[in-house]
């Protein structure tokens, strides 16, 4: 029997949702490991997804991050469906920006550019750089 180290994709999930909401809030790993009785290397662990998070450790974060338990499956594919696969619309582009500072950054400040022909020209903006090459 093979054993697969990997962590299992619903762990990586859910830790990327803690880690999204804890930064959206502001509150750094030292707070919310003190806010739930653990060491910042086991918040670590978790919104890496290397270690599985117990459901009544979820409730605790829910709590302490003050969101639902079900905020951190959004995104997730319901397991009742037959195909039981994510649709690939771009969920996993989001996912992956906002899983940077910058992108949670610019995510957050983005939408308070008041003019909406200045939001299109940042667009362009960042749209051109990613088209460049980069191997210059």
């Amino acid at each position: 029997m093979e054993t697969d180290r990997s962590p299992n994709p619903v762990d990586l999930h859910v830790g990327a949702r803690i880690r999204m909401r804890r930064k959206l809030l502001g509150i750094s790993q030292e707070r919310l490991a003190d806010d739930l009785g653990l060491t910042f290397q086991q918040v670590q662990k978790y919104e890496r997804g290397a270690n599985r998070v117990s459901a009544s450790k979820l409730y605790e974060i829910a709590r302490s991050l003050k969101t639902s338990i079900a905020y951190f499956f959004e995104g997730l594919a319901d397991p009742t469906t037959s195909d039981g696969g994510e649709g690939d619309n771009g969920e996993q582009s989001v996912h992956d920006f906002l899983m940077t500072a910058e992108g949670l950054e610019l995510a957050s400040v983005f939408p308070r550019v008041p003019q909406p022909r200045v939001r299109r020209r940042l667009l362009e903006l960042v749209r051109s750089m990613a088209e460049e090459d980069v191997s210059v």
